[in-house]
């Protein structure tokens, strides 16, 4: 049986079967009101240990920065995967997420051999081997390196999204529908960045649409 408390445990057991190249994928912004779906998949070496690496919603902003940059520097290959808010209205967030971390394994593969995969909760139709592990970010060391990469490239996303609309707020709530957001939104309206089928952003459409 796995022991959760060591977050190298699944690519132990991985390595003992001989597979080396395990990469780990993590998504951020599912649950925002605004801007995209970030995934990041990420390779790390063999025995990788990183002290203190955990999922990212459980690190300071600080902290998730000195690992960024560490996992940067240290990782065998690293792929970015963005869906917009556009496609996330079109197809929904989970298929929307399921995209994103496609898009992201691939564009590790080009950098890096992939022999197996490492998904935090989600299942995904791949054609080479992968696992899907509840609460991943926190027992894989290789899905925790892939959710600091995610989370770090959203917020700096909302960053520059927060200095082109300063009154929403963005660059504290990442999106997310704080009383600050909501309060926004009521009196400046949506942006185009807006997820147009998420709650209350369509109660406000649906609002102005009966005015």
């Amino acid at each position: 049986m796995i022991n959760e408390i060591d977050n190298r445990a699944y690519e132990k057991e991985l390595n003992v079967n001989g597979i080396e190249f395990i990469a780990g994928v993590d998504e951020v912004g599912r649950g925002p009101l605004v801007g995209p779906v970030v995934t990041a998949c990420v390779v790390l070496p063999k025995n990788y240990l990183l002290e203190g690496l955990t999922d990212s919603k459980k690190l300071s902003k600080k902290k998730r920065e000195y690992f960024f940059d560490i996992i940067k520097r240290d990782a065998l290959g690293i792929g970015i995967g963005i869906e917009s808010e556009k496609v996330i209205d079109e197809v929904n967030i989970y298929e929307a997420t399921k995209l994103a971390m496609k898009e992201a394994i691939d564009n590790c593969r080009k950098k890096c051999k992939i022999e197996h995969v490492l998904i935090d909760a989600m299942k995904l139709d791949l054609d080479i081997p992968s696992t899907s592990i509840i609460k991943g970010d926190y027992k894989s060391i290789t899905i925790s390196a892939a959710s600091v990469i995610a989370k770090v490239t959203r917020d700096r996303m909302m960053d520059e999204l927060d200095e082109k609309y300063p009154m929403y707020g963005f660059k504290d709530n990442a999106g997310y529908g704080t009383k600050k957001h909501i309060e926004a939104i009521k009196k400046y309206g949506i942006i185009d960045e807006h997820r147009k089928t998420f709650k209350p952003v369509c109660f406000y459409l649906d609002k102005i649409n009966r005015l």
